[in-house]
């Protein structure tokens, strides 16, 4: 597996880290870092993805939302996204509603039950991301972004 090249905590090169691997150790500390905040705050009535996915959904209030434009978010198969949309239902943060042109689609909108959960939790992802951004100049985060647009892309083709 080719692997990039970036310089360990004495400067020097490293040949032999993962971009996969390392990719993973990020996404298991942010999974665990919000994981941990939403249990601690709503038990299991709300997950961490059930989390951004509200974000998303208020974050867009003006448009409508359909599943298929949940799962391209999110980058996650419709299987997947019809769990998460059900437990969401279930839990009273979503309804699905049908829209007047085509009775085969179900526009995704949000309960007050989510706006306040939302509201909850939007002061500690806004912390989260202060911290991710802490100590980064903009050239680092405009190169950072660039990389993992590029690292998407060439995932995006593979599977196409």
């Amino acid at each position: 597996m080719a692997s990039l090249q970036l310089k360990d905590k004495e400067g020097q090169m490293d040949k032999d880290r993962s971009v996969a691997l390392e990719l993973r150790t990020v996404r298991n500390l942010l999974k665990r870092q919000v994981d941990g905040f939403i249990s601690q705050k709503f038990g299991d009535q709300l997950t961490g993805m059930h989390g951004w996915a509200l974000k998303f959904f208020i974050d867009n209030k003006d448009k409508d939302i359909f599943q298929r434009d949940f799962e391209h978010q999110f980058s996650i198969r419709r299987s997947t996204a019809s769990k998460i949309l059900q437990l969401m239902e279930k839990n009273n943060l979503i309804t699905r509603q049908s829209v007047p042109y085509d009775a085969r689609l179900k526009r995704i909108v949000f309960t007050p039950t989510a706006v306040e959960y939302y509201e909850a939790i939007i002061g500690k992802y806004v912390e989260l991301e202060r911290e991710l951004k802490s100590g980064l100049s903009r050239e680092e985060l405009d190169t950072f972004f660039g990389v993992l647009d590029k690292i998407k892309s060439n995932l995006e083709q593979r599977s196409s």
